[in-house]
């Protein structure tokens, strides 16, 4: 999973014998042995491929292993050139801190971490961008309300507004604040730090080893990087004396704007700004290839054979980084995401070897760049391999935690569609309860790669194991001491590789009644993510009591 996861209890027989999912007869009923999900995990994780870091000889034996296994159950290659591959273009980008970014507010001149912070343009080189600046409060859809910031800076507020329920950031999360300051005219975006220089819950040290690390993108065919075309290509965060500098001159002086911050509720308006800043910054930037990896079951219905199904489940993790203390230097990625995989693929043979093909055709695929960003499933989403047909619902499988015989699942995105009630029969029918988000103020929605197929208006929806006998301790355990270090490995204490047959049977039968349904998934009317995302779709009525 990329950063800033997780079904009554079956008998105990289970945890020793095959999960065997509904089929019209027992021997075509496919089953999910804990051995088999083992078997993937300890290959994916080993150290012999590093951390399978996209772009490395790692990652390209990993992608190599998924392919083989499309193969021997007999898929069909799922890339448009009829390969079981599609090659991702990335660039890595760094700023070069040997000629420290500046920026030049009136007369006095700021370098990079000094009261300002700016990232890495993809491409090479040196760039100067400067412009009238306006202050927009939160940056919020509404906080434009009457002003023209055509050619300008936008400057914004870092965060949400305190006191902002749930659904309120939620909503307001749906208008990404660099898309929208490009909707609306801007040429960058200024992020305000406040006194207490904390950014989106990040301190300024943290941002400023942020923004002086790697970071990667895709690059489209017209050699654009990935999302220039829908936001600005600049953001940049200022505080303490830059900020005063930026605000000299003003209606208001940051220190006011800071001032009105502590009352509840603040909501600053916004209003235009004297200050015309000019920033300068240097980028070191290389190209390579990682590819994606498809397998296609074709459907049995010509009428809906080519409307997709997309199981997706991101291969990639973050390497290996020999400046660590101690001997073990690699990111193995165990449960991040090699159990993803592992799920796909036990779901891919239950499909293959099941019997009965199903309606619609169902997309196996092994995404790259995941912890880069999301980069190979908004690569896949901006260039479908599926030619004339579409794909008309997304099952990801992003780092389900294993260690424990989950009895609960949180299916985040089953309430804005119709897969709400396709989720909630398939874990009733083994005896697993649906249960609402235990960490709302995550938003993890959109922080796995199901959420670029949402942004293309496919219905999506993201599994993790739940929080009920044991979940909880097991799933913040995980995360305060495993997550994203090297000891996430296949051999962690407590890997409950029956858990994980469970979680496979669950996924299959989720994708097996998408796949074989009359109609495909709508979302709800009136959804935020549907009407954004979706507007000439049909939609459905929600059930008052569908999940």
């Amino acid at each position: 999973m990329r950063k800033p996861m997780i079904f009554a209890a079956l008998s105990l027989a289970l945890a020793v014998t095959p999960f065997a999912a509904q089929s019209q007869t027992a021997a075509t009923a496919p089953s999910f042995r804990p051995e088999a999900v083992k078997a993937h995990v300890e290959f994916l994780a080993d150290d012999l491929l590093e951390g399978r870091n996209a772009g490395t000889r790692g990652y390209e034996i990993a992608a190599r292993y998924v392919a083989t296994r499309f193969e021997a159950l007999g898929l069909k290659p799922g890339g448009a050139d009829g390969s079981w591959y599609q090659q991702v273009p990335l660039a890595e980008f760094r700023i070069d801190l040997d000629k420290p970014a500046t920026v030049k507010i009136g007369a006095r001149t700021f370098e990079y971490g000094t009261d300002m912070l700016v990232g890495a343009a993809p491409r090479a080189g040196v760039e100067t961008v400067s412009g009238g600046t306006v202050f927009v409060g939160y940056g919020l859809r509404d906080d434009y309300a009457g002003l023209d910031v055509k050619g300008k800076f936008v400057v914004a507020l870092t965060g949400m507004p305190k006191g902002f329920t749930p659904e309120q950031r939620a909503a307001a999360q749906a208008d990404d604040k660099l898309v929208l300051a490009k909707e609306k005219g801007a040429v960058g975006l200024i992020s305000l730090v406040t006194p207490d220089a904390v950014v989106d819950g990040y301190p300024w040290a943290a941002v400023m080893d942020f923004t002086a690390s790697p970071r990667a993108t895709w690059i489209g065919p017209d050699g654009m990087p990935a999302g220039q075309e829908g936001q600005v290509a600049l953001q940049f965060y200022v505080k303490g004396e830059a900020a005063a500098a930026l605000f000299a001159g003003s209606p208001k002086t940051a220190d006011q704007i800071y001032a009105e911050l502590k009352q509840p509720g603040a909501r600053p308006g916004g209003f235009a700004l004297a200050a015309t800043p000019s920033l300068t910054r240097t980028s070191i930037s290389k190209s390579f290839t990682s590819p994606n990896v498809l397998g296609v079951l074709p459907g049995s219905d010509p009428a809906l054979a080519k409307e997709y199904v997309v199981l997706s489940a991101h291969l990639d993790h973050d390497g290996r980084n020999d400046g660590l203390p101690g001997d073990d230097k690699v990111y193995n990625g165990a449960m991040d995401n090699a159990a993803g995989i592992a799920t796909m693929l036990e779901v891919a043979r239950a499909f293959a070897e099941g019997g009965k093909r199903p309606r619609r055709s169902i997309l196996f695929v092994a995404l790259t760049a995941e912890e880069d960003g999301l980069l190979g499933s908004d690569y896949l989403a901006h260039y479908p391999t599926v030619g004339a047909g579409r794909m008309v619902a997304d099952v990801n499988l992003d780092m389900p935690v294993l260690l424990y015989d989950f009895t609960d699942v949180v299916a985040f995105g089953a309430e804005h569609s119709t897969l709400g009630p396709i989720v909630a029969r398939a874990t009733g029918s083994v005896g697993v309860k649906l249960a609402p988000d235990p960490m709302p103020e995550e938003n993890l929605f959109v922080r796995s790669d199901h959420y670029s197929f949402v942004q293309k208006g496919v219905p999506s929806v993201f599994l993790m194991t739940g929080f009920a006998n044991g979940g909880e301790a097991a799933f913040r355990g995980f995360l305060a001491h495993t997550y994203h270090t090297p000891a996430d490995q296949a051999d962690q204490p407590g890997f409950n590789w029956a858990a994980g047959a469970k979680f496979a049977l669950i996924n299959y039968r989720i994708a097996r009644e998408i796949a074989d349904a009359e109609q495909a998934p709508r979302w709800y009317e009136g959804n935020m993510y549907g009407d954004r995302y979706a507007p000439g779709q049909p939609r459905a009525k929600k059930a008052p009591d569908a999940p």
